[in-house]
């Protein structure tokens, strides 16, 4: 429910703080003292688009600020979270929205910066309008077709037929994929296969390939590599090298320990360098007898080392490229050997989830035709009662040509306001005070069925008055049981169901106007008199007498339930 509303700056209202309570909530005013400016700035708040010719002249900028509280925030925070905004702390919804003469918009919800769209999304979950000029979502297909159901108890069965039909659609999207994929020809599948031949002779992997490179490098510089070793083993281990000329050094430092004990550490080093020297000679000298390769060996390694230079100018540099590769191109190979048979089980697939799809949807609409049945005999009692004794209301079920998300069915509101008309749907309904009568009469018949905590109306009294008046004030107050209402009337008969009564008043001066707006529910006086106002003369004992009449009967039936 909305708990509490700031207002500034907003069109002629220069500053307003008002607390909302539970039921149902009244604004009035004389005509032209500016009530349009409260419904203004919950649009404003709902994220509907405003021009910046709202923001009260002068001033820089308006601002609009509300909390909301929700008993039960599962659903609020779960939109919140899909928008990545902060979740709602003990059930509050923090929103603020300011609009600047030169500079961007700003929008605020629960303390995060957040977008116009996101301001808007939210909108639809905790208030819903109803009044000239305003969206009502009553007016679309969809939304009276999800109103039906939940008004039917369809909430489970259209979750399991949904989830069915996300699921039969990605079988046909499968199968399709497949069928229209491209196709191996005889010569591109040989081709394919060759390629993984290739890439198999040379036995790819991290080790092997490093030995192939190591044995080519050997092979390719195997001159080099042999004079080279042969003048490290002759320069270590020959007759004028290093190991010739070691015994005469360890004698020399054998003699300088016997001088010198400290020196026994430096003998031993030396020591252990002569067997070093020695085993670097013999091994140097394996390393050049291990160049003889013979020519079939150096030509298969020639060989390899030519394919593998190929598969990576194909494939990529790295040993891991050239494996995805081949692993692709095997998936593909191996792909077009079962084509027709993944496709024979995707359709057969296919054809049961169809008629399972089917079934859940004939079921829908069985229940989508005793809902409707029973809601169009609710909503016409209830049409009678305000006012359209001759009127007809039904609800129409259209089969749909191929099976949607929701179902094989849609659904059509169709209302006829007088005796001989046809039935037409409610968007096509021309008169403003016919379409807030008939929205009051649903929203009365649906209040179970529609979650969304307030309920917003704009000239619901139009075009009636006295009994009329006075039971559309009594449905609104019913109305209330379930929802937060607010309504802007003109009539007294409506005015005197509210449990919280809001006066909106315009000043003037020489240089300025300024509307205020404050509650008067907590004074019995004050709420006569504006009432007795409403009837004709604040000042008339029997405006103010039938003013007290109105209130305490609103009281009694209030308080009977009725």
């Amino acid at each position: 429910m909305l708990h509490y509303l700031k207002v500034e700056n907003l069109a002629l209202m220069d500053r307003s703080e008002l607390e909302f309570g539970t039921g149902f909530t009244v604004v009035t005013g004389e005509t032209g003292a500016g009530k349009s400016v409260l419904l203004g700035a919950l649009s404003i708040l709902a994220g509907n688009r405003v021009d910046k010719s709202v923001i009260r002249q002068g001033q820089a900028h308006c601002s609009v600020e509300a909390i909301l509280h929700f008993a039960d925030a599962s659903t609020i925070d779960a939109d919140l979270e899909a928008l990545g905004l902060p979740l709602c702390e003990e059930g509050q919804l923090v929103l603020r929205r300011v609009i600047h003469q030169q500079k961007p918009a700003r929008v605020h919800i629960n303390g995060a910066v957040a977008t116009l769209a996101s301001l808007q999304s939210l909108g639809e979950s905790w208030v819903d309008f109803h009044g000239p000029g305003e969206p009502q979502k009553l007016f679309q297909g969809r939304r009276q077709l999800e109103l039906l159901d939940h008004f039917s108890g369809n909430d489970e069965k259209l979750r399991t037929y949904k989830e069915a039909f996300v699921k039969w659609r990605e079988l046909l999207e499968q199968a399709e994929a497949l069928r229209s994929g491209e196709r191996l020809s005889a010569d591109e599948a040989e081709f394919i296969r060759s390629q993984i031949e290739s890439i198999d002779s040379v036995d790819v992997s991290e080790e092997s390939i490093a030995n192939l490179e190591r044995d080519y490098a050997r092979i390719d510089k195997a001159q080099e590599l042999a004079a080279l070793t042969e003048s490290l083993e002759f320069g270590i281990g020959g007759e004028v090298g290093l190991s010739a000329q070691i015994p005469a050094l360890i004698r020399a430092a054998h003699e300088l320990v016997e001088i010198d004990s400290g020196a026994a550490e430096l003998c031993r080093r030396l020591d252990a360098l002569a067997i070093e020297v020695d085993d670097l000679a013999a091994e140097f000298g394996a390393l050049g007898t291990g160049l003889d390769i013979d020519e079939e060996t150096a030509s298969s390694i020639q060989e390899q080392m030519q394919t593998w230079l190929s598969l990576k100018r194909k494939y990529g540099p790295t040993v891991s490229d050239v494996l995805s590769k081949r692993d692709a191109l095997k998936e593909r190979l191996e792909s077009q050997g079962n084509v027709a048979e993944k496709l024979e089980g995707l359709d057969a697939d296919a054809v049961k989830q169809e008629a399972r799809l089917r079934s859940l949807g004939k079921t829908l609409t069985r229940e989508r035709r005793r809902g409707a049945k029973e809601l169009s005999t609710k909503a016409r009692k209830l049409l009678a009662r305000l006012g359209f004794k001759k009127a007809e209301f039904t609800i129409e079920i259209i089969d749909e040509i191929e099976l949607k998300s929701y179902g094989d069915t849609i659904c059509q509101f169709l209302f006829a306001p007088n005796a001989g008309q046809d039935l037409m749907p409610l968007n096509k309904i021309a008169s403003s005070g016919e379409t807030a009568r008939v929205m009051l009469a649903l929203k009365a018949v649906l209040a179970a069925a529609d979650s969304t905590p307030l309920l917003v109306f704009d000239e619901v009294d139009a075009n009636v008055g006295g009994e009329i008046g006075a039971e559309v004030g009594r449905e609104l107050a019913a109305l209330a049981g379930a929802h937060q209402v607010l309504c802007v009337t003109h009539l007294p008969q409506v005015a005197a169901y509210g449990r919280q009564h809001f006066v909106v008043e315009k000043s003037q001066s020489k240089k300025s106007t300024t509307v205020m707006i404050k509650p008067i529910d907590e004074s019995p006086k004050d709420r006569e008199t504006e009432i007795a106002r409403m009837l004709g003369d604040r000042k008339s004992s029997s405006a103010k007498t039938h003013a007290r009449e109105l209130l305490e009967s609103s009281v009694v039936l209030r308080q009977a339930g009725k």
